[in-house]
């Protein structure tokens, strides 16, 4: 099957996702170098926000026109408590797909997942699985194990809550760890499902470049997760000890956002 009817599905015009007005965060460097948008899609609780707060402005400044998106339900997109694992898909591809230039796909915790799903239909120049929840019912386990509380819920239908302790380090200020946490919000019901059923996505379009990177300390993803996220695109992890699951938000967020950046450029075909 051609990639181009890999992209096109006949599924998509038959049953096409309903529209939904969608929270798109940017920040425009000061020169224009043709360098391709970076275009950051957080995970489930989480919107664009989560990015503005640091990454972009950061990213901008390093000669790069950097965009989050909030998925739809959660920041300042529209409601939506029975978006699915599709309708996601569909806001990051529908995204990208206007942006000026081919773009670099970065996508965090259940944003990942969405993000390997929107390369099976949008040739980004080059990925990145920041911390990757990558789904299945391991994912369930851990989280069960971790934070039994917060997860229980969300096996039955309700939100998955999320603390502290699993999404920063201790060096984050409790006050700003606070403020973050109160900003939280919920996936979809019928997409935390999906998330557990661990569909994996289809090939890639055009086989783009994938970097993944997490925390060994990470209390919500454990370093075997990484491990196998990494082989499946024939890499390892680049691993920053000593962070939380959130590493755009916690103490010492500028390291990984300036890996992602030293990997883009150290490859002209990336960039």
């Amino acid at each position: 099957m051609s990639e181009r009817l890999r992209i096109m599905r006949g599924r998509e015009w038959a049953r096409p996702v309903r529209p939904a007005r969608r929270e798109v965060l940017g920040a425009a460097p000061e020169l224009e170098e043709g360098r391709p948008p970076l275009l950051f899609v957080p995970g489930f609780g989480h919107g664009a926000w989560a990015f503005a707060e640091h990454w972009l402005e950061h990213a901008a400044s390093r000669g790069f026109a950097a965009y989050a998106l909030s998925l739809r339900g959660h920041g300042g997109s529209e409601p939506a408590p029975e978006a699915t694992l599709r309708a996601y898909t569909h806001d990051v591809v529908q995204v990208a797909a206007g942006l000026p230039r081919q773009a670099v796909l970065v996508g965090h915790g259940a944003g990942a997942l969405v993000v390997t799903h929107a390369l099976a239909r949008y040739p980004a120049r080059a990925a990145v699985l920041v911390a990757p929840v990558l789904g299945g019912w391991s994912t369930a386990g851990v989280a069960l194990r971790r934070n039994p509380v917060g997860t229980l819920p969300a096996l039955f239908g309700g939100g998955l809550r999320l603390h502290r302790r699993q999404l920063f380090s201790g060096e984050l200020p409790e006050a700003d760890a606070r403020r973050h946490v109160a900003r939280l919000g919920r996936a979809g019901r019928r997409a935390q499902w999906q998330l557990l059923a661990g569909r994996e996505a289809e090939p890639a379009v055009g086989r783009p470049p994938v970097l993944v990177l997490g925390s060994p300390d990470d209390r919500v993803v454990p370093p075997a997760a990484l491990t196998r996220a990494a082989r499946r695109y024939g890499s390892a992890p680049l691993l920053f000890p000593g962070m939380g699951h959130d590493l755009m938000l916690d103490a010492r967020w500028r390291e990984p956002i300036d890996a992602i950046l030293d990997w883009l450029v150290k490859d002209p075909q990336r960039v």
